[in-house]
């Protein structure tokens, strides 16, 4: 890997923090021996200025005459720290919420947007945090701040409404590949709210509305042939037998009058009446036939 890597990439490179291993020097290690030798004159008093508690969330990254000791953090405990050759800073190593404020978006379809957001991220290496970058939590603000603004530009406003967990995974990888070398592991990106014009608000409603319309009229025609369908094949059943019309008519009444008990007036089918009519005309006849 280090084949294929160009002078000015293995330069920076050891630029980095971590990689740089020079040794304190001459000086250096005079200036070491002065250090211990002021702590243990002063000893016990020194000691308490000395000594540093860092919590178990916490790591000391302590830098011995302008260089990182041993090259990496120190904690969680006690930690010692050599009086005037030797300064530390502490970094927090828990999970940082990043409010992003709603940033004003002209989404790819000409559509001006409000969208706010929220990053979780956590400092893996306080090493590169302090020595990589002057205010890690503020570059990390500012790169979140950046990378919605550009990722949601090129998206629509459909596409930003229906398609807010691939957006926010797309925004995390993006983060997450730009704070590597300042220590920071982006765990979580989740977009808030999207605020829409309220003219474009009431557009939108109205093609839903009528949308649902539409569809709620073919529902209904659809629903009618289905009956109509129903019907016929009822109309083929009561064909074939008559008097099915007349215990069906029979059926319907009996609901009627059960669930609301009073008067019911109805209309009684010229079938019954003809059949009935013509039972009683014959039975008449007969019996003046047999009178004469």
């Amino acid at each position: 890997m280090d084949a294929g890597m160009s002078s000015p990439e293995k330069q920076d490179k050891d630029n980095l923090v971590g990689i740089n291993k020079k040794q304190l020097g001459v000086c250096g290690w005079i200036l070491f021996s002065l250090s211990f030798l002021l702590m243990i004159i002063t000893f016990p008093i020194s000691i308490w200025m000395c000594l540093k508690i860092i919590k178990e969330y916490e790591r000391a990254v302590v830098f011995r005459l302008g260089r990182i000791q041993a090259n990496k953090a120190k904690g969680p405990g006690l930690i010692l720290v050599l009086p005037c050759i030797d300064v530390f800073v502490k970094v927090d190593l828990r999970t940082v919420t990043c409010n992003i404020p709603p940033q004003e978006i002209l989404t790819r379809d000409s559509v001006t947007t409000q969208v706010d957001g929220v990053v979780y991220y956590r400092i893996y290496s306080a090493v590169s945090a302090v020595a990589n970058v002057n205010d890690v939590h503020q570059a990390t603000f500012l790169l979140a701040q950046t990378t919605l603004r550009n990722v949601l530009g090129t998206q629509t406003l459909s596409q930003i409404l229906a398609g807010r967990e691939e957006i926010a995974h797309s925004i995390q990888t993006m983060l997450d590949d730009a704070t590597e070398l300042w220590g920071i592991r982006v765990a979580r990106v989740e977009i808030k709210d999207v605020r829409i014009p309220v003219q474009l608000q009431r557009s939108m409603a109205a093609e839903a509305e009528a949308t649902r319309e539409a569809r709620a009229r073919v529902l209904a025609a659809e629903g009618e042939m289905n009956a109509s369908k129903s019907l016929k094949s009822a109309s083929m059943v009561l064909t074939e037998s008559p008097i099915a019309l007349q215990l069906r008519y029979l059926q319907t009444l009996t609901t009627v009058a059960t669930e609301k008990n009073s008067t019911i007036v109805f209309p009684l089918p010229m079938n019954i009446l003809e059949g009935i009519g013509g039972i009683s005309y014959d039975n008449n006849h007969k019996k003046v036939n047999d009178r004469a």
